[in-house]
């Protein structure tokens, strides 16, 4: 057998130990395409949040958030814990303020690109999961507070400087402000946001392979059933936020047509609750949550909300409405709350999912609450228009009813069924993982073989059956699509 010269030898050699350090310079190329300015930090995901939502605060339009958000926010968020938040951040963000100057160029195409955009509009699940790569479980509440205070900060300063460029200039230089709001946006999460995944977490390559469970946009929703926690949040944030989303939709028109709120009362009304918002949202979570618990603050907040759905349906003077707005105001820690908890019982690789979820729930809430209020003001001959006030007679003699708002009391009643779904949520504990873990390698030798339904991937970790799909073998979910 002939010798291989030491000369080859050595060269094969050094070829050889070069191969990782060419992989890994390769992936640290991939990995700087991604960086921005400074270290990932709760700061970069508040200046996306605010300039998304203020460039549409700008038009004094809500930003339409389809029905089809409820499958494609899952799925983003699943996406995202694969391929990094970077990316969708700038996708979310780029095809919800790509209709903004559409307004003004051609509505036909605004309205085509409207109903499209909606199916990206869930830039909150991937925020709360960038939040989530970059703090540490204590530090969750506050920092998804900052961001929710944050989103409340830009929907209060935004539309009182849109409406005064409109009547100071006209529409078409407020077009052009958001629009030029929201190419600032892009161009920060292009050259300053840093990618928070970490690079361990993250493919080689835009071409690696990804199992078609990753992809699929109806295993969140197959995760649901078989998770009774997330199945117990998922209900929670349903019945919470479907009366909360068909108050957005009414409730201006309901303070003018019915109150009697004039357009400056409504503007100070919104200033207000939106302030009142962002001191709930930062310092009251913050020490709520350390003095009662997520759970129990879930509970408070459910219970503020309550209470001011009731105020506003039995409400008839002014000066109740202004009441009324304190203690909603104060119930808007409730989103926050749920955030982090469902935050804190997902796995590191399944924040983006996670908050999809509770995104896509929202996303629903967004489509059925306005035609639910719709429908109950309809059924009590309430009659909501653009009209002011003195025009509007029919509604007049609702001053002196008993119920003057039935739509609200009516929501108050399905936020008590909220609460109570919410009282069964199992208590986060920081020991159930290493629960998990213990029972996990106790049972490994005796693990039977699964079938097809089972192959699917609880999603959060205090789940009864977490333990037997976390027993699959890597190997076994690379399945190419």
């Amino acid at each position: 057998m002939n010798a291989e010269p030491p000369e080859e030898k050595a060269a094969s050699e050094a070829e050889a130990g070069a191969m990782p350090e060419k992989r890994a310079g390769s992936r640290a190329a991939g990995g700087n395409s991604l960086q921005g300015f400074g270290r990932p930090s709760v700061y970069h995901a508040a200046v996306v949040i605010f300039l998304e939502f203020f460039a549409w605060g700008l038009l004094t339009t809500s930003m339409l958030t389809g029905l089809l958000s409820f499958l494609s926010a899952p799925l983003i968020g699943a996406l995202s814990d694969v391929w990094g938040r970077k990316p969708f951040l700038l996708g979310t963000v780029f095809f919800t303020c790509f209709p903004i100057p559409l307004m003004r160029i051609s509505p036909w195409w605004y309205f085509a690109m409207i109903s499209i955009s909606g199916v990206f509009s869930v830039t909150f699940s991937v925020i709360f999961a960038y939040v989530a790569d970059v703090t540490q479980e204590h530090e969750r509440s506050t920092a998804y507070g900052w961001v929710s205070a944050t989103f409340a900060a830009s929907l209060v300063s935004s539309p009182a400087i849109g409406a005064y460029l409109s009547a100071s200039y006209g529409d078409s230089l407020v077009v052009l402000v958001a629009t030029m709001v929201a190419l600032l946006d892009i161009c920060f999460i292009l050259l300053a946001v840093p990618e928070s995944l970490p690079e361990k977490m993250r493919p080689l390559s835009w071409g690696a392979r990804i199992s078609w469970k990753q992809a699929d946009p109806f295993a969140s929703l197959k995760k649901v059933g078989k998770d009774s926690t997330i199945l117990l949040i998922c209900i929670t944030v349903f019945l919470s936020y479907l009366p909360e989303a068909g108050q957005y939709s009414s409730f201006f028109l309901y303070l003018r047509q019915v109150i009697g709120f004039g357009s400056i009362k409504i503007a100070a009304f919104i200033a207000m609750v939106g302030i009142l918002s962002i001191v709930a949202q930062t310092v009251f979570l913050t020490s709520l949550m350390r003095s009662l618990g997520n759970k129990n603050t879930v509970l408070l907040g459910l219970g503020f909300q309550m209470f001011q759905l009731a105020w506003y349906g039995f409400g008839s003077q002014a000066w109740m409405m202004w009441a009324a707005g304190i203690v909603a105001a104060v119930s808007s820690i409730t989103f926050p709350a749920v955030s982090t908890l469902v935050s804190q019982n997902a796995d590191s690789n399944q924040q983006g999912v996670a908050q999809g979820i509770i995104t896509g729930i929202r996303g629903l809430c967004n489509g059925l609450g306005p035609a639910l209020y719709g429908f109950i003001f309809y059924m009590f001959h309430v009659e909501l228009t653009e009209l002011e006030p003195e025009l509007i007679s029919n509604n007049a003699a609702l001053q002196g009813a008993v119920i003057p708002g039935p739509p609200f009391l009516f929501g108050a009643c399905i936020v008590f069924m909220s609460f109570l779904v919410a009282v069964f949520i199992p208590e986060y504990s920081k020991g159930g993982i290493q629960k998990h873990s213990n029972s996990i390698s106790g049972s490994l030798a005796n693990t039977p073989e699964r079938g097809s339904d089972e192959d699917i991937e609880p999603l959060l970790q205090d789940s009864s059956i977490w333990e037997l799909s976390s027993l699959e073998e890597p190997g076994h979910q690379c399945t190419e699509l």
